[in-house]
């Protein structure tokens, strides 16, 4: 028989799941209460939430959501770092903390549906952030109109040049 106490931890693991839109799990197993707390903090700073949660509890929250079966993540102390914004940011915080503590380990995560593993975290990781990519899109946008007003705009020029040329002779 299920405690109350469970019952409202697994309520609290849905609703994290729910209000993300990603997931990364980490074993955070080494680190020192200081490091712990700057992990937190750079997790925080980047958008995202980090809990520690019993994996038999979370994996009652996966199953009740009907979301892929991530048993094979759900081995050993886990950390489940929340991303509330832009997925990179959060998974960026924890590649940068993994490369100074080597005691960090990414196990994997979950976004969009799909169950990732490691290599694909540390790889959105690698992403640039959201504004950028939105910067980089709208000047892949922009360069065709841009290229054609110097164009529709060559003649004029030649033009005004031409004449400047001959009034400069004269």
């Amino acid at each position: 028989m299920p405690t109350q106490e469970k019952i409202d931890q697994v309520a609290q693991i849905e609703e994290c799941f729910k209000n993300a839109n990603a997931c990364w799990l980490i074993d955070a197993r080494g680190l020192s209460v200081q490091q712990s707390q700057t992990l937190r903090r750079n997790i925080r700073e980047a958008e995202g939430h980090m809990h520690i949660f019993k994996n038999n509890l979370a994996a009652i929250a996966i199953k009740n959501l009907e979301l892929p079966n991530m048993d094979e993540l759900l081995v050993g102390p886990t950390a489940f770092v929340y991303a509330d914004g832009d997925v990179a940011a959060p998974a960026k915080a924890i590649k940068d903390f993994a490369k100074e503590n080597e005691a960090l380990e990414i196990k994997g995560g979950f976004m969009d549906g799909e169950v990732l593993d490691a290599d694909a975290v540390k790889k959105i990781a690698d992403l640039p952030s959201k504004e950028v990519l939105i910067g980089m899109l709208l000047g892949v946008m922009q360069g065709p109109l841009v290229g054609l007003a110097r164009c529709c705009a060559g003649p004029m020029e030649a033009t005004a040049r031409a004449i400047q040329a001959i009034a400069d002779k004269a």
